[in-house]
Order: structure tokens, then sequence, then C-alpha cells
């Protein structure tokens, strides 16, 4: 009865996995697979698990915090010896990390952080994205009317990029130098809810907006189609380095996507959560340091690792990284991008 109760689950779940071999297993639940960048995310993490000796299996929360913690239930049930959460809602979270805990299971809470002294935060450093948006924005655009469209309410990361964007420009928010005439959360930090954030700001401004600051890339895609119906071409800001962020960087729609190079993320939160399956404490992974800059102040171990802001100026790096094609980066690129001459 037990077995097939657990089968059910697992079922249900809608999980993914290789057959299962000798060594550990790893269980991964993924928050939601709409961002393009975690199917290179889970490459690069089946890669550094398999080569460790041991099993990947994974599941799909569909942006579902409810479906998450039955995933997260199920993969415990399969056996896992570790778990990395990429989690939906940093608050909906907190039983599936007590059941973890309960079952002695370590876990590694991926890119959006679990406020939980007993997890391992991987992720790159999320203020110094946001502080780099606004950098290179600021340096292409450095006054006027500024619109911040900023992720999901409910992910600690659009906050962590919001404090990096204003430690940029907030002396100059306060001296009126530039003025925010729009901000806005963009559940599920979907596309076309940022879109119609920045139609919205366009219209209650008459389009006098001079730049914007996007916490992502896909945001970033629709804020840009924003802009492109009313005729408008202005810096942009975004990050996360999507092939087709990269490419209006060429063309000039969008003024820098900063590269998190998912495959070195990816490729950490395998080795770390193949360690810590092995018996390896939290404290004792290699590169770890103490982060304690979440809303509660919990101090946690962690590692974050540095962005590269990809404007027209270096787009080489990620061709020549064999993140993107040069045909893909440079289709319907502007004059002079040295990239693709």
């Amino acid at each position: 009865m037990r077995n097939a109760i657990i089968a059910a689950v697992i079922a249900t779940a809608g999980f993914s996995s290789a057959a299962l071999a000798e060594g550990k297993v790893i269980g991964v639940s993924w928050a939601s697979f709409q961002e393009e960048r975690w199917k290179i995310d889970e490459a690069a993490m089946v890669a550094a698990i398999e080569a460790a000796g041991n099993t990947y299996i994974s599941a799909d929360a569909e942006s579902s915090s409810a479906k998450q913690l039955t995933d997260i239930e199920a993969l415990i049930a399969q056996g896992a010896d570790a778990l990395i959460i990429n989690a939906w809602d940093k608050d909906a979270i907190g039983p599936a990390i007590e059941a973890a805990a309960a079952e002695g299971i370590p876990v590694v809470g991926y890119d959006r952080l679990i406020e939980d002294a007993r997890t391992f935060y991987l992720t790159f450093d999320n203020v110094g994205v946001g502080r780099i948006i606004a950098e290179s924005v600021t340096a292409v655009k450095p006054d006027g009317n500024f619109a911040i469209i900023k992720g999901d309410p409910g992910d600690p990361n659009a906050a962590f990029l919001l404090e990096g964007m204003m430690s940029v420009i907030g002396d100059e928010v306060a001296a009126g130098t530039i003025t925010i005439v729009g901000e806005a959360f963009s559940d599920g930090w979907k596309p076309e809810n940022a879109q119609k954030n920045m139609e919205q700001i366009l219209t209650a401004n008459g389009n006098a907006v001079d730049a914007v600051l996007a916490e992502n890339d896909g945001m970033a895609g629709g804020v840009v189609a924003a802009l492109a119906a009313q005729g408008l071409t202005i810096p942009v800001g975004g990050q996360d380095g999507d092939l087709a962020a990269l490419n209006r960087v060429a063309r000039g729609t969008q003024t820098v996507s900063v590269w998190k190079d998912a495959r070195a993320l990816g490729k950490a939160a395998g080795e770390i959560a193949s360690a810590l399956a092995d018996g390896t404490a939290l404290d004792a992974i290699a590169g770890a340091t103490k982060f304690s800059g979440g809303a509660n102040g919990v101090e946690m171990n962690a590692i974050l690792l540095d962005p590269t802001p990809i404007t027209q100026e270096n787009l080489q790096v990620v061709i020549d990284a064999g993140h993107i094609t040069k045909e893909a980066a440079c289709e319907g690129a502007a004059e002079g991008v040295a990239a693709c001459q």
C-alpha cells in the first residue's frame, strides 16, 4: 500500500528522471520552467551530478506553491539524498524545509533565497546585478524620468535587485536629477505583465519616460514591446543573458543584459548537492561564506557568483563562451557593433 501511495504521488508530481543508478540521488524542485535560462541551468546541473556518480530526479512546480510542496514530498519519497530547491514562494516553502530536515536531507536553495540556516544559499550576487543594470543604464542616460519594472513580489530577488539599483541612483533621485515616474511589480516575472505595467506607465506620463530598469530580460522584452508600440527607443536594462535579449543589445533596443552564466551556477549546484549528500557539512563546502542579507537577517552558508554585464562593446564575450552563436546575436544588429563585423 505504501509503495502504491508513493508511486501515485510521484506520478502526480510529474517527474523526469534517468534510470536510478548507483550512488546518491539528487532531487531538484523547479519553481517554473517558463524562463529560458532554467533549461541551461538544468543541463549543467545534470552533468555535474552524473559526473559525481549520482542520479538526477526533478519536478516542475509550474508556478504553484502547493504543487511544489507535493513535488518535494515525492522527491523525498523517491529517496533523494539531497535537495536543490528553486523556490516559487519564499514563505510557502517552509513546510518542505521542515520535511527535509526531519529526514536529515540537506537542501540547497537555488538562485532564490530560502531564509533558513539549514539550507545552503547558492546564487549570483543579485544586489550586484541590480547595481550593474543601473550603472549601465545611467552611463548612457544619467538623468531624466526613469521607470523600474520589478519582478514577482514573492521573490526575494526582486528586493535584492531593487536594492542594487537604488544604491546607484538613490542620490540622484533624492537630488531630483532622476525622477522615478513609475515602479511596478510584475507577477510571476512574466513578460506580458511587465508589458502591461510599462504600457500603464507610458500612458500615465504621456510617454515621457527616458530610461527603464527592468529586473530581468524576459520583462525587458515586454518593456521593449511596449516602447516599440509607441515608436520609442530608450535605454533599457535587464539581466539573465537571454538569447533574445542579447540580440536586442546588438540591435540597440536593450542597453545591457547582465549575464549570469547559468552553466556555472548549475554546475556549482550539482557539485554542492553531491558533496552534501556525501555528508559534507554546510560550512565545509569549498568557497562558502556567510550571508545574512535576507529580510530576517538569518546567517547562512552561501556562495554568490559574480555576474558579467553584456553591452554592444563586449558582446563578443558571450559569443566566445558559446552561450550564443554570432548569427543569433547579430541578426539585425546596429551598425558599428564590433562583434557583428
